[in-house]
């Protein structure tokens, strides 16, 4: 049977997952982290068949601790777990690694297929996104949406410039030199021919993109 990571900062998550899981493998082995570091902890002590992670929790870079994950174990299985839209930031977690994205608001039945995909080595995406990225593809609007020149780190970075934090401030939550998040500050800018981030808001607005606050 699995061994599973859950890696959210909230318990009622993490014991409402745990519960799905051990009710569809009732002799896999569970265990929890908080955040990034104490998941990592974990993993580098054990290797895990499924890690399942939290996309936003409090003092933890999501890009970067899957990449970390990733470098340290490549044969890692990552599901990214969150409420955040699927269509606009499940393919970023795919891009870097992640063999699938879940919506939190998932039912047990679609949870449970998840699992049960990405354990048996293949990539995950709901219905509703694979007939999204088809509708994309079709129309190439992915080439129109100037998100989407942004690398993985700068949609991160961006996510925080909008909700008014300051470089300062994003250096010392993502752990990076000020310096490094002024440079990405101004490649965004550049990329997304914006001047302020009004203009970024206003753009994201335009493309139906809403970050979490």
């Amino acid at each position: 049977m699995p061994d599973i990571l859950i890696v959210d900062d909230h318990s009622i998550v993490r014991t409402g997952l745990k519960m799905v899981i051990e009710n569809y493998l009732p002799h896999c082995k569970t265990e929890e982290a908080t955040d990034g570091d104490s998941a990592f902890e974990k993993i580098k002590k054990h290797n895990f068949d499924l890690i399942i992670m939290d996309v936003n929790m409090p003092n933890t870079d999501s890009f970067g601790i899957v990449n970390t994950i990733l470098s340290f174990r490549p044969e890692a299985k990552i599901i990214m777990f969150s409420m955040n839209s699927e269509d606009i930031y499940a393919k970023r977690y795919l891009k870097i690694g992640a063999m699938g994205y879940l919506r939190k608001d998932a039912p047990a039945s679609e949870i449970r297929k998840a699992i049960e995909t990405v354990l048996d080595n293949k990539r995950y995406i709901s219905a509703e996104l694979s007939q999204k990225l088809l509708v994309d593809l079709q129309s190439n609007r992915n080439s129109e949406n100037p998100f989407d020149r942004l690398s993985p780190r700068e949609f991160e970075i961006v996510q925080h410039l909008t909700t008014g934090e300051s470089v300062a401030e994003i250096s010392k939550k993502l752990n990076l030199h000020t310096s490094t998040v002024g440079t990405h500050k101004a490649r965004i800018f550049e990329k997304l021919q914006c001047h302020n981030i009004i203009d970024i808001n206003k753009l994201a607005k335009l493309h139906n993109i809403i970050f979490p606050s």
